[in-house]
């Protein structure tokens, strides 16, 4: 503990400059005392650290005693920073891991690049998850990670939607993805997806295991999407789109790829459908600027809607 206060009260004054005592003792939330204690060691190791007295006084470096980073272009430690997303570390239990991490990148970096980092910081923040849903409730998650960090077996009781719903599952974990505010873990045997927050109970093992040599995160999860997606879309529909109107995901591709204008400016399009009822209800969302001409019955079943509204909000 003691080792790691050290680091950060260096990196703290190479990154800031002059700091008094209590200053740092704010920061690194231990007493002035014990900074008086930390500055001495790290004198009396060599650190060229230098006391200044007085009102604006307070602890310094020697002006150059400074480690960097080389080879870091303005574009790479940008995106450093901009990859740091708080959230989802303080998730995975790392929130004070990310925040050593990037403090001691920060005070390594050239006064040009950090200058750099510190804007991209300052203007951008990624917050993962989409509006009017609440964060799923991830007890679970850092065991999960520590597994999968350390190549252990997990053995856990699952929730899944179809019966029975409640199942015992061995995991081998490989890695996690986090997808619109969710969390997956992908596990073998298989490799298959889980997601976290329907880990029920959870026991860790000593157990080990032999991650698949050749296996990537990144590829999988590309194609467990595109896989997903081929089965979650298995009809289709002849819509018709007002100008200025247009669907979202792959219907929205669809209507890109084979859409046609018709003379009265709407665009005609076969789209991917999940299943009637989603359908029925995303397409009446748009009003009147879509018009289904197949499959009938989806036709009929929005037709029968609109005939209910004109009941029920007519004369």
């Amino acid at each position: 503990m003691k080792s790691s206060r050290l680091v950060s009260i260096l990196l703290l004054l190479q990154t800031r400059g002059r700091m008094t005592a209590a200053q740092l003792a704010e920061e690194l939330e231990v007493s002035v005392r014990t900074v008086y204690r930390d500055t001495e060691a790290l004198a009396a190791a060599g650190v060229p650290l230098y006391a200044d007295a007085g009102h604006a006084g307070g602890y310094r470096l020697l002006d150059g005693y400074r480690t960097r980073l080389t080879g870091l272009t303005p574009g790479e430690a940008e995106a450093l920073f901009l990859s740091g997303v708080p959230g989802p570390a303080a998730q995975l239990g790392l929130g004070p891991v990310l925040a050593a991490a990037q403090l001691k990148v920060r005070a390594a970096l050239p006064a040009e690049l950090r200058d750099h980092a510190d804007r991209i910081s300052g203007r951008f923040h990624l917050d993962a998850p989409g509006w009017y849903t609440d964060a799923d409730d991830t007890p679970f998650l850092p065991a999960v990670a520590d597994a999968v960090w350390n190549g252990r077996v997990l053995h856990v009781t699952y929730r899944r939607w179809r019966e029975p719903t409640d199942v015992e599952r061995r995991l081998e974990p490989y890695g996690l993805v986090l997808k619109a505010g969710r969390w997956y873990v992908v596990a073998g045997p298989g490799p298959r997806t889980f997601r976290v927050d329907q880990i029920l109970e959870l026991a860790a093992t000593g157990e080990g295991f032999e991650r698949p040599g050749d296996f990537d995160l990144a590829a999988y999860w590309a194609a467990h999407q595109r896989d997903f997606l081929s089965r979650l879309h298995r009809a289709q529909a002849v819509v018709r789109l007002a100008p200025g109107v247009a669907l979202a995901g792959p219907a929205g591709d669809a209507v890109r790829a084979n859409g046609r204008t018709d003379e009265d400016g709407w665009t005609v399009a076969t789209v991917p459908i999940e299943s009637l009822d989603r359908a029925h209800g995303d397409f009446l969302r748009l009003g009147t600027g879509i018009e289904v001409l197949e499959p009938a019955e989806l036709r009929d079943r929005i037709a029968a809607t609109a005939a209910e509204l004109v009941r029920r909000y007519g004369d």
